[in-house]
């Protein structure tokens, strides 16, 4: 592992609460492990062996339903980790875990944490705090997915992308139209029809690249109430 793989992964959200000396235990015993694009880091109902770590890449989590369906769950990225919640319970995976581009993720065996967590209160209470977060993200996830239209979804995933402040700036789109729509809780024709909508707000899709006129335009787009389209 890297300085700047460490770099990475001590500001993820299941480290950045800890001391230096506990994220150096934490970290002993760690692999770096590589994905290429579709390939699986672990599958729905597997035993829990581990919880991982970004470095680099995206990996989507999703579950499959009897149906066969697919339904997105989450999308991660550098820095982001997940896998904490069942590993520390000794659990399935609720959920399966796909590279959608090469990735690189830190893997943490999830036996040696359990034995760390009865040795050291500090370390549980910073594995309650991520697993918190997480918890924080999947409510917000459902807040927007009942409270804002599929513009607005749209336009704060863009908003996410962007690394600008102000003004006008182009974002790249991570991965492809159709778990983009996946992760938004759409169809892909929806989608569409919400890049249509957004060209009236400044928003020109140009194959994997979005160009905004105006972040500022498109953040008051975002927040505005959705119950206004019906007093118009």
């Amino acid at each position: 592992m890297t300085p700047a793989d460490l770099d990475i992964a001590r500001q993820s959200t299941l480290l950045a609460r800890l001391p230096a000396p506990l994220q150096a235990k934490l970290m002993e015993g760690a692999q770096v492990q590589s994905f290429d694009t579709g390939q699986t880091v672990f599958l729905q109902d597997d035993p829990a062996g581990a919880l991982f770590i970004v470095l680099d890449g995206w990996v989507k989590l999703y579950r499959v339903a009897p149906s066969g369906a697919e339904a997105v769950v989450s999308v991660m990225t550098r820095g982001r980790s997940f896998g904490e919640a069942v590993a520390l319970r000794d659990m399935p995976y609720p959920v399966s875990a796909e590279a959608i581009t090469p990735a690189r993720l830190v893997r943490i065996d999830a036996t040696r944490l359990r034995n760390l967590l009865q040795s050291d209160p500090v370390l549980a209470t910073s594995m309650l705090a991520s697993t918190y977060v997480h918890l924080q993200q999947l409510v917000e996830q459902v807040e927007h997915l009942k409270a804002r239209s599929g513009v607005q979804r749209v336009a704060e995933f863009l908003l996410d992308l962007s690394t600008c402040a102000e003004g006008g700036c182009s974002v790249t789109l991570p991965y492809n139209k159709a778990l983009i729509a996946g992760r938004l809780g759409m169809k892909p024709e929806s989608l569409s029809r919400a890049f249509a909508r957004l060209r009236q707000h400044g928003v020109r899709i140009d194959a994997a690249q979005a160009h905004i006129d105006d972040l500022d335009a498109l953040r008051d787009l975002a927040a505005e109430d959705p119950a206004k389209a019906w007093m118009r």
